[in-house]
Parts: structure tokens; sequence; C-alpha cells
């Protein structure tokens, strides 16, 4: 399909051809809700750790001896009833990751572009480059474009005046193509593409 293509001062461009394949697709919620779990529980740290009986730094010794007292026996006093006693079964360090078929993968973030398009929310720029590293010539050219909330893909390398300039403006995220993924197009309200990125798609999918 044939799709517009605008510079950053919001003239147009030309156009661009976009794949069906790709830009084309019925967007299916449970792909999309399936990749964002497995980028989240990969993301996830999974740091948090309690200590055992056996870790806790308590003395080792009987609390009281064993008959006479008319209290219940007990031993030591690192255990887990017992106020600064250990915890049993606490969360421990593990990774939180699962496995996902790397074709669901490649196949959540097509639906993730073909949604993008069907919400009307996808813009392809001509060229992400900036004259100068200044975020307020940017923020002024983003509300030009009604960009308040939105995710920027570049080419293979980008342009480090537009990076410096745009990575201090809330809300506004800026990847080259190879760190395209599904999270991150669906927790931004606009997708904006340069050519060089959808060519890049294009080959990455062919």
């Amino acid at each position: 399909m044939e799709f517009n293509v605008k510079t950053l001062e919001g003239k147009d461009a030309g156009k661009v051809s976009l794949s069906d394949a790709i830009f084309g697709l019925d967007p299916r919620e449970d792909i999309l809700a399936r990749m964002v779990r497995y980028q989240l529980a990969k993301k996830q740290q999974g740091t948090h750790q309690s200590l055992t009986r056996g870790e806790v730094s308590r003395t080792g010794a009987k609390m009281f001896k064993q008959k006479g007292t008319g209290r219940a026996r007990h031993h030591s006093a690192r255990a887990p009833q017992f106020r600064g006693g250990g915890k049993a079964h606490g969360p421990v360090s593990r990774s939180h990751a699962f496995d996902l078929p790397k074709k669901v993968r490649a196949l959540a973030l097509r639906h993730a572009l073909s949604a993008k398009l069907k919400s009307e929310d996808l813009i392809v720029i001509d060229d992400l480059v900036a004259a100068e590293a200044k975020t307020k010539g940017l923020v002024g050219t983003f509300a030009s474009l009604g960009l308040t909330n939105a995710l920027f893909i570049g080419g293979a390398e980008l342009d480090g005046n537009f990076k410096l300039a745009a990575q201090n403006i809330p809300n506004v995220d800026v990847l080259p193509v190879q760190g395209i993924n599904v999270y991150d197009i669906l927790r931004r309200g606009k997708l904006v593409l340069s050519k060089a990125a959808v060519e890049a798609l294009e080959e990455r999918f062919k």
C-alpha cells in the first residue's frame, strides 16, 4: 500500500510502499499480550530473596531446657515461628523469563506495526536528523506534528544530534531499527518510522 511521507517540518516528502505482510495484518490482541508478558518477564530482575533459618544471623543455642518449663519444646531461635527467625518458603533469586517461539515473536512485531497503522497512529518521516542538539527546537518541531507521546525508530545508525535533543523530552523514545520491539511500540501513542527503518523492516521480513 502507498503511504504518505513527511519531513520533520510537516511538509510532504513523497510516498513509500508498505508491505501488507507487515503493516496490513488484522491485529490479534492475544499475540500482542503474549509478547508483552514475555518482554516484561524477561526484564524483571528476580533478585528478591529472604533468609532461611540456615542463613539468618542468630545464635544456634537451645532456647531453654527441654523439660520442666511447662512450655513447648524448642531448639533454635532461628526457626520461622520466632521473631527474627528465618523465612520458610520465602522468595529466592531466580529468572522470571520463559520461552516464546521465535516465529511468534516475529509475528507479534508485525501485528504491533499493523495495529498502529490501523489506528492511524503511524507516521513515516523522510529522515530523523536535527541540525543541532537543542531540545527546545525539537520540542517545537514535535508540537507542529502533534507528537506529545511517541516512539521514534531510525535507521541502523541514529543521528547524534537528534538522539541527544530528544532524550530529555518526556514520553518520547528514540531507538535504532534493530531495537524495535512490541512493548515500546504499544506503550507510546504514536509510532514514527524513518524511511530507512521502513526499508530495514521490509528487508527483515522479506
